[in-house]
């Protein structure tokens, strides 16, 4: 049984990012699981720091993207929206080129707060960076 909302698709996730910060980096969402979103990032000239290699904002903008989007995508969307209220990160190793894969698992979905996990890997699938974001859930007021 899916912690998503009936119906989600990678089609659907991929359309929230025009004209967004996801689409300036390439991100894009490539799979849902029962508990679980993956997307990639190209590894390019969008996500490089100036020494060539990713950039560590990059890999949190990454982060972000997933564990905001999972939120958003448990929670009755009539009622509520998700917005972050603290990120962390740890960038364990380098990545000059190809793609990063990012995936997001909840560790807590309360009534008011989400916290979700998300590990980066490259194309090896050794970790690149691992992060935490705390989501608000929100009521909507009409």
């Amino acid at each position: 049984m899916s912690i998503f909302r009936t119906g989600l698709t990678v089609e659907a996730l991929n359309k929230t990012s025009k004209n967004t910060l996801a689409e300036q980096l390439g991100i894009e969402f490539i799979a849902i699981g029962a508990d679980f979103i993956e997307a990639k990032m190209p590894v390019d000239q969008r996500t490089h720091q100036p020494f060539g290699l990713l950039h560590g904002g990059a890999s949190v903008a990454l982060a972000e993207t997933l564990g905001s989007i999972a939120a958003y995508s448990c929670v009755d969307i009539t009622k509520y929206y998700c917005v972050g209220l603290d990120i962390n990160a740890n960038h364990i190793r380098a990545a000059k080129t190809g793609y990063v894969r990012g995936v997001t698992r909840p560790i807590h979905m309360g009534r008011k707060t989400h916290v979700w996990e998300i590990r980066i890997t490259n194309e090896q699938n050794e970790l690149i960076c691992i992060s935490r974001i705390t989501i608000a859930v929100l009521d909507i007021k009409n």
